[in-house]
């Protein structure tokens, strides 16, 4: 299975992705993860790609997720369609969402990070607190445009990782966690409701 760990700057996912995979090898063989492309494209240039740039992030990052169609697990930091949304957001440049959108097919799990973290300022990718809730916001609005499903992960450090494995071993198919009811499901599969990422958190802090 190939799943999609998406987010807008500063929410943790190459942290969450390194967790997962560390986690997911002692229970499934071949899980590889996928990096973040556009970091990589950052410290060679030294400087944020352009708008005419955009496309070919987005085409090497899916290159390199579909290099590895052997394995049993792919987790991928980022793919296309963040890169959509961020040509958008930030460049005005809404051209990539169509293509992006129909290589998404090939991922069976959406992961969205949350605003849950608190944001730091940390190289060139780094555009701050108000563009990361525009692009959070654009996010969550395309994959429920184009009815893409996805579970929202909350949480720190390894509740964070918890939460996110929860998602991954439920589309799995694996053992419910230890504990859990007879009746467990993961709340988040498939979400179409816009208020219910508030609602969720909500629980959880309640919960704290």
């Amino acid at each position: 299975m190939k799943i999609a760990i998406l987010g807008a700057e500063c929410t943790g996912k190459t942290t969450l992705a390194k967790a997962l995979s560390f986690q997911l090898q002692a229970e499934f063989p071949r899980v590889v993860w996928v990096p973040e492309y556009l970091r990589e494209w950052c410290e060679l240039h030294d400087r944020t790609p352009r708008a005419h740039e955009q496309a070919h992030i987005a085409e090497t990052q899916m290159a390199r997720v579909q290099a590895h169609a052997e394995d049993t697990v792919v987790l991928s930091d980022t793919t296309p369609l963040m890169t959509a949304v961020y040509s958008d957001v930030v460049l005005g440049d809404a051209s990539l969402y169509a293509q992006a959108a129909e290589q998404h097919g090939a991922f069976g799990l959406t992961l969205v990070t949350a605003l849950d973290l608190p944001w730091m300022a940390d190289g060139l990718q780094r555009d701050g607190l108000a563009m990361r809730s525009k692009v959070h916001q654009r996010l969550r609005a395309v994959l429920l445009e184009y009815s893409i499903g996805f579970s929202m992960v909350y949480g720190s450090g390894e509740s964070r990782t918890h939460n996110a494995l929860q998602a991954i071993r439920y589309a799995l198919g694996a053992p419910r966690p230890a504990g859990a009811r007879s009746n467990w499901k993961w709340p988040c599969e498939k979400c179409s409701d816009p208020q219910c990422e508030h609602r969720l958190f909500s629980d959880l802090l309640g919960r704290a």
